[in-house]
C-alpha cells in the first residue's frame, strides 16, 4: 500500500529545517542570502517561528508580523514549503515579569526563573490567555498564505510543574479517574507507612508511594496532551485542513508518546545520534533503527519525518565530533529506510550568538555554500529526486516488540531493582537480534492490534495492563507465538504485585508455570543456561546470563533450557508452553546475546518469517526495505569503517542513486550506503 504524501500535493520527499529569520532581522543581507543558498541546497521545506514570540510581539499587546509577511511571501515566491510554529515553546521576558505565576514551580518548590525555554506553566490561565491571542492571530493572518503547508505547534514539549494550579489539575486528574478516596487508597496500598488519605487535597505528587509516582507521570503526558490539545484546536478552528504535528524526540524517558501521536496528523522527531565510533557504529545505528520503528509504528505504517537532525556535530553532546565522510548520508537514508518521507535539520543557519551558536548547521558561520557539510546537504537533495517513487511506501513487519512507557515507569518506579531495571535498553537487547538479521520489526505498545504479526516479543513485560493477557490469549490462540523475559507479570495498571498467582492475571496459565522467586546477580556471580537435548527449538549449547534469574517450576510447560548454576541449577531457564494453535516462551533470565539470537532465528525460521534478501549479512551492515504494491526498495547501510562486500544471490537490481544494474554481489565504502529497486 501507498500512502499519501505528508504534504498534499507535494510528491518530493521534505528537506530543509528550523529556520529563524527573527534572528537576523538587523542583517537583511543575510535573509537575501539565505533564499539564494536555500535553492543551491534543493531544500524545499522550513519551519519558521518555533522562538519568535519575543519578535512577534514585543511588548504585551503589541505586535509585529510585518517581518514575518516577508518571510513568508518569499518562501512563496521561491516555492518553498513552510511549517509554521506556534512559538509557545520559549516565552517572552515581559511575559514572565509581569506574570510571574507562568513560571514554573520545581519539585523541591522553587519557582523557576526566567531563562533556557519550556519553562512555563501548562495550567497557567494566564499563559493559555497569552498563547491563546498570539496562535489566533498567526492562524487568522496567514490561514490562505500559499506557503503554508503545516502546522509545527510548540516545540519539544517537556517538563513538570509542581505550582499550585498544577497540582489541583493532578488531583482533580486522580478524581476523575478513581472517583471515591476509598478506591484510590485501595489502588495505591497506602496503609503502608500510614499513607492513608482522607482527602484529594492531600495527595502529594512527590510522594514516595510508586503507585502515585506512576499516575504522576501518566498525569503528566496527560497535561502534555491537554495543553497541546488546547494549541491543535485554536489552530484546527480557523485553518482545519492544514495538518499539525509536535516534534518528538525519540525514546524521551518521561513522555509517552503513544498518547501525544494521537493528537498529530502525522509523526515528526527530532534525533541526534553520536556516531563516535571510529571503527563501528553499529549500536548507535540499532538504537536508531529501534526508534525509527517506533516512529512508523506510531501511526501504523505511516511515513514520519525527521524535524530536526543535524548535518555536522551536535554541541551540547559530550564531543564536539564532526560526520565522518558518508555517515551523514547514511543517517538519512536509514531514516528514510525505516518509513521517513522527510530528512530536516536544525538549524539552517548557524546563530551568531546563544548557547547554540556552534550547533552544526547547513550554513555555517562562513556563511558561504563552498563548505563540506553544504556539499553534503545537497547530495541528500539530489538523492531525494533520484529515489522519490520510494514516497509513502512502507512495511509491513510480521513481527513487533512491545516497548511501552507505562511498563518502563512502573519498573523505574518500584523498588525490584535498583541495578538491573534499564527496560529501554533491554528492549533494544532483543530489538538487535531482528535488526541484525534484517528481520523487518515493528515497535508497538501493548495497546496496539496484535492480529497482523506472527510473533510478539514483549521483554520484560513488568506491569500487565487490563486485558492485556486476554489479546495475548487470543493471539496464540489464533496461532501467534509470543516471547517474554525475566520480570514479566509482577505487577498490575496500579502497581501492584498480583497475590495468589505469579505471573499473574492469567498470564500463569498461559506461559504453563509458577514464578517463584528472583533472583539478582552481583558483578561477581555466575550463571549460565545450558539447552537440553532435543528441544523443540533444536538450539544447542550454553551461554552466560547476568542481571534478573527467576526460580520458576513448570507446570503445563515444557523447559527448554535450564539454569547451570548456583542453588537453582537444573530449574527451568527457558520454557515453552503450547496454547492452541500457537504457543508462549518464556525467558526467566537476561541471556548473553549470542543465545536470544539463536532462539529469535529458530522461532522465526519455523514461522517463516523471512529476513530480506535471505543472506548472510556481514557484521555492522544493516538491510532494511520498504514496499508499495508493485516494488521493493532494499537499503544497504554500511555502519563499519571499513569497504563491505553483500552477497546478492542471482535478482536483479537497480542501484537507485548510481543508476546501475546490480547483480550477484555490490561492495559499499565504509560508512556507505544505496539502495537497491526490483519489482515484485
Amino acid at each position: 500500500m501507498a500512502y499519501p504524501n505528508i504534504i498534499k500535493g507535494f510528491k518530493h520527499f521534505l528537506h530543509g529545517g528550523d529556520y529563524n529569520p527573527d534572528q537576523w532581522l538587523n542583517y537583511p543581507d543575510i535573509i537575501e542570502e539565505d533564499f539564494k543558498l536555500m535553492k543551491l541546497s534543493g531544500c524545499n521545506t522550513f519551519s519558521i517561528g518555533i522562538f519568535a514570540w519575543s519578535s512577534l510581539e514585543p511588548q504585551e499587546g503589541k505586535f509585529n508580523f510585518e517581518w514575518l509577511d516577508k518571510i513568508m511571501d518569499k518562501m512563496a515566491s521561491n516555492n518553498l514549503n513552510v511549517f509554521l510554529a506556534t512559538p509557545t515553546g520559549a516565552k517572552p521576558p515581559w511575559m514572565a515579569e509581569k506574570y510571574p505565576e507562568i513560571k514554573r514551580v520545581s519539585k523541591e518548590g522553587i519557582r523557576d526563573y526566567y531563562h533556557t525555554r519550556h519553562n512555563h506553566c501548562w495550567t497557567s490561565p494566564i499563559y493559555r490567555e497569552k498563547a491563546k491571542i498570539i496562535i489566533s492571530k498567526l492562524a487568522e493572518r496567514y490561514k490562505e498564505h500559499p506557503a503554508l503547508k503545516g502546522w509545527h505547534i510548540s516545540n519539544e514539549y517537556n517538563g513538570q510543574c509542581y505550582c499550585d494550579l498544577c497540582l489541583k489539575s493532578w488531583q482533580n486528574w486522580l478524581k476523575n479517574k478513581y472517583k471515591t478516596i476509598e478506591k484510590f487508597n485501595d489502588a495505591m496500598w497506602t496503609n503502608f507507612w500510614s499513607h492513608g488519605y482522607n482527602d484529594w487535597s492531600q495527595v502529594e505528587p512527590r510522594d514516595y508511594v510508586d503507585g502515585i509516582r506512576l499516575d504522576w507521570l501518566r498525569f503528566s503526558t496527560w497535561q502534555l496532551c491537554d495543553f497541546m490539545n488546547f494549541e491543535k484546536q485554536i489552530i484546527k478552528s480557523i485553518t482545519p485542513d492544514i495538518p499539525v504535528t509536535t516534534n518528538f524526540m525519540g525514546f524521551f524517558p518521561t513522555i509517552d508518546y503513544w498518547k501525544v501521536s494521537e493528537l498529530c496528523d502525522f509523526i515528526a522527531d527530532d534525533s541526534y545520534p553520536s556516531w563516535y565510533d571510529p571503527e563501528d557504529n553499529s549500536e548507535t545505528a540499532a538504537r536508531v533503527a529501534m526508534k525509527n520503528d517506533m516512529l512508523r509504528s506510531l501511526k501504523n505504517g505511516k511515513p514520519y519525518i525527521y524535524m530536526e537532525s543535524s548535518p555536522s556535530a551536535t554541541n551540547w553532546q559530550n564531543y564536539h565530533r564532526l560526520k565522518r565522510p558518508n555517515v551523514h548520508k547514511t543517517e538519512m537514508l536509514q531514516a528514510i529506510a525505516h518509513g521517513a518521507d522527510g530528512t530536516m535539520y536544525f538549524q539552517w543557519r548557524k546563530g551568531k550568538g546563544g548557547c547554540e551558536k556552534y550547533h552544526g548547521a547547513v550554513v555555517d558561520h562562513a556563511w558561504s555554500e563552498n563548505t563540506r557539510v553544504f556539499r553534503e546537504v545537497t547530495e541528500i537533495s539530489e538523492i531525494h529526486h533520484k529515489i522519490e517513487e520510494i514516497l509513502g511506501s512502507s512495511q509491513s513487519p510480521e513481527t513487533a516488540i512491545i516497548c511501552d512507557w507505562e511498563v518502563k515507569w512502573a519498573i523505574e518506579t518500584s523498588n525490584i531493582s535498583q541495578t538491573n531495571k534499564d527496560y529501554f535498553n533491554n528492549c533494544l537487547k532483543h530489538y538487535e537480534i531482528f535488526w541484525q538479521n534484517a528481520i523487518p520489526t515493528d515497535v508497538i505498545n501493548s495497546n496496539c492490534d496484535f492480529s497482523k504479526y506472527k510473533l510478539i516479543v514483549a521483554p520484560m513485560l513488568y506491569m500487565l495492563k487490563p486485558h492485556l493477557v486476554e489479546r495475548l490469549i487470543k493471539f496464540t490462540e489464533n496461532g501467534g507465538t509470543i516471547v517474554l523475559s525475566h520480570l514479566s507479570g509482577y505487577v498490575d495498571e496500579y502497581n501492584r504485585c498480583f497475590t495468589g498467582e505469579k505471573p499473574g492475571d492469567g498470564l500463569r496459565k498461559l506461559l504453563g508455570f509458577r514464578n517463584e522467586e528472583f533472583d539478582e546477580l552481583t558483578p561477581n556471580d555466575s550463571q549460565s543456561i545450558q539447552f537440553l537435548p532435543n528441544n523443540p527449538l533444536f538450539i544447542n549449547g550454553k551461554f552466560k546470563t547476568s542481571g534478573i534469574c527467576e526460580i520458576i517450576h513448570c507446570e503445563t510447560a515444557k523447559p527448554i533450557a535450564k539454569f547451570s548454576e548456583q542453588f537453582y541449577k537444573t530449574s527451568p531457564a527457558v520454557t515453552i508452553n503450547k496454547w492452541a494453535k500457537g504457543s508462549a516462551i518464556y525467558i526467566a533470565c537476561n541471556p548473553e546475546g549470542k543465545a536470544l539470537e539463536k532462539i529469535y532465528l529458530s522461532i522465526t525460521k519455523k514461522l517463516n518469517i523471512n529476513p530480506i534478501l535471505g543472506i548472510k549479512i556481514p557484521k555492522g551492515i544493516s538491510i532494511v526495505e520498504r514496499k508499495d504494491d508493485n516494488k521493493s526498495f532494499i537499503f544497504l547501510l554500511n555502519f563499519k569503517n571499513k569497504k563491505q562486500k553483500i552477497k546478492l544471490g542471482s535478482q536483479n537490481y537497480i542501484d537507485m542513486i548510481n543508476n546501475k544494474k546490480v547483480r550477484g554481489s555490490i561492495e559499499l565504502d565504509p560508512f556507505d550506503s544505496t539502495i537497491l529497486k526490483k519489482q515484485l
